[in-house]
């Protein structure tokens, strides 16, 4: 940008880092359409579309699912400062990063938390997760579906059936798996999810998708204490969406043009099919990079994040380093891993648009000719150590 031109003129970059995800140019499209006012007609049209294809890809039923304004971070307050109230008691499985901000968020509320920890990177067996939910006997279970920080899934049937045996509800983050990967909240047995729109979804962020199941809607309607948040309150937003159209708050129409045709692209893919595009290019990647000698940080195949990877950084290479070239020599982003993972993992988002054999393939070709040049030993015994 020179000193007499004041316009926008961001770099092209290929975005394979762990979200915001690249954006298909149908997308970018639907938002130079005109807006209208947030009590329009059309807008709550769209806002109808919008929820009738966020069930699609939740894979629910559930009456109460829609967008809310805010991101991945709102949907998550959204979530905790509706149904944890002061002194509830909170179990939490942590194993990352947005595990530990789910505890924070919930202690904000005065909740009663409880913590089964991990190190990042580990998951819960089936009968430990519901022995922990049986002895603590919470009012609230909440866990990471798909850790943004580590790269493990999570799976949830036995932590959802032995939460609804001690009458507790389950609150789960679907941020990074939703659009890319299956969620099911139905046929898992989650009570509230939530995510975002610029990981799974392929689109700009600033909104932030969540469903209610009906035990969920049970609960909230019940609730005798005031919600201390009067943003989030999804009382308040139900009511704007979904039954009187009063006014609450002015959303961003072009934001929900943008996530109505990204829902689109998705149904016209078929969700099926999607999560299926997007389990090729992760094998396709976890093959390349092994052929580079490196190995990833969640051992198991079976409870890897199908579209963020998480390599571990070879020994001798700095991985700022692969990072920096990377974006100055070809555009790409990726992200180095935090927390205890800080210069040990890569962190590499392969969504949506860039979810493909070809742009794979790019990326390994550019990712291996950086790490060589950060110091990455290929001799034969490196490569098999």
């Amino acid at each position: 940008m020179s000193n007499n031109d004041i316009s926008i003129h961001p770099p092209t970059r290929w975005l394979f880092g762990p979200g915001p995800s690249q954006v298909h140019p149908r997308v970018y499209e639907a938002m130079r359409q005109p807006i209208v006012g947030h009590l329009d007609p059309y807008f709550f049209t769209v806002n109808e579309d919008i929820q009738q294809m966020l069930r699609r890809v939740f894979g629910t039923e559930n009456k109460l699912t829609f967008a809310i304004s805010g991101t991945g971070s709102g949907g998550m307050e959204t979530a905790i400062t509706n149904f944890v109230e002061p002194g509830a008691k909170v179990a939490v499985l942590a194993s990352g990063y947005f595990a530990d901000r789910m505890t924070d968020m919930a202690k904000r509320q005065g909740g009663d938390v409880v913590r089964f920890e991990k190190p990042w990177g580990g998951v819960f067996a089936d009968a430990e997760a519901a022995d922990f939910i049986r002895r603590e006997k919470p009012r609230v279970v909440m866990y990471v579906h798909a850790e943004t920080s580590s790269g493990a899934v999570q799976k949830g049937k036995a932590i959802c059936a032995a939460a609804h045996e001690v009458g507790a509800i389950v609150i789960t983050d679907v941020v990074t798996s939703l659009g890319a990967m299956p969620v099911q909240v139905d046929e898992t047995g989650i009570d509230v999810a939530y995510s975002c729109t610029q990981k799974g979804l392929s689109c700009p962020p600033g909104l932030a998708p969540i469903t209610l199941s009906p035990r969920a809607a049970e609960r909230l309607n019940e609730r005798a204490s005031t919600n201390r948040s009067w943003y989030f309150d999804l009382k308040l937003l139900n009511d704007f969406y979904n039954v009187s159209h009063r006014y609450h708050h002015t959303v961003s129409i072009t934001l929900f043009y943008a996530l109505h045709e990204a829902l689109t692209l998705i149904v016209e893919e078929g969700v099926e099919n999607r999560w299926q595009r997007h389990q090729r290019a992760h094998a396709q990647f976890v093959t390349g990079i092994e052929a580079l000698g490196l190995r990833m940080h969640v051992p198991d195949d079976v409870n890897r994040i199908v579209n963020l990877n998480t390599p571990c950084v070879p020994e001798g290479v700095d991985d700022a380093k692969v990072r920096t070239a990377l974006v100055r020599d070809h555009g790409i982003e990726i992200a180095g891993g935090f927390g205890p993972l800080a210069g040990k993992v890569f962190r590499i988002g392969i969504m949506g648009p860039l979810a493909t054999e070809e742009h794979v393939a790019r990326l390994l070709e550019h990712f291996g000719s950086a790490l060589q040049a950060a110091g990455l030993d290929r001799t034969p015994a490196a490569v098999t150590t």
